[in-house]
């Protein structure tokens, strides 16, 4: 074991705790469990994350800035809608992550600086859909658009959708359901 010879220590780390997560969930974070992951000393980690909530707040502004890059690119409210589910579906440890404030260092500047951006791109998003909308109802409408999109992807993620889902990608089951959710009048 190399305490201290390591090719990207931080990124090792990072990867380790998303695979635990993925597995077992956030509570079974342990800094001296990855640091063996990674094959360096139990401390070691702890010169890129302080501790374990710094850890936490990486993997979050880490996925706000995926899941910005993710739904930047958007052509419409649907697509941002459907973009968010396939990062849900693609980096479940990141989104279970990433709603859990109580977990994170809320005031963190390269999470607030990710979580705007992620932001800026459902705005960005409602307002091509409701160009007439602003103030109150913009807002409304973004809550109501990350509403769907984002329970649509809990419940994925928590196999509470796998019988309606079955073996079609649940991006287009999401396309399906905001179709019949807002169908033209």
């Amino acid at each position: 074991m190399s305490p201290y010879h390591h090719g990207d220590l931080r990124r090792a780390v990072l990867t380790a705790a998303l695979d635990v997560i993925a597995t077992d969930g956030p509570a079974a974070l342990s800094l001296r469990d990855l640091a063996r992951r990674a094959g360096v000393s139990h401390a070691a980690p702890a010169h890129h994350f302080r501790d374990r909530t710094g850890l936490l707040t990486a993997i979050a502004a880490e996925g706000f800035g995926l899941l910005a890059a993710a739904t930047t690119e958007a052509v419409d409210l649907k697509d941002a809608g459907v973009r968010y589910v396939r990062f849900a579906r693609e980096h479940p440890a990141h989104f279970q992550v990433m709603f859990t404030p109580g977990l994170l260092r809320t005031d963190d500047l390269e999470l607030t600086t990710a979580r705007a951006l992620a932001g800026d791109a459902l705005r960005t998003a409602v307002s091509q859909a409701r160009p007439d909308a602003d103030g109150p109802d913009a807002r409304l409408t973004g809550i109501a658009a990350w509403s769907v999109a984002h329970g649509f992807a809990t419940l994925l993620l928590s196999h509470n959708l796998d019988e309606v889902v079955g073996d079609r990608p649940p991006e287009d089951v999401f396309e399906a359901l905001t179709g019949l959710l807002f169908r033209p009048a």
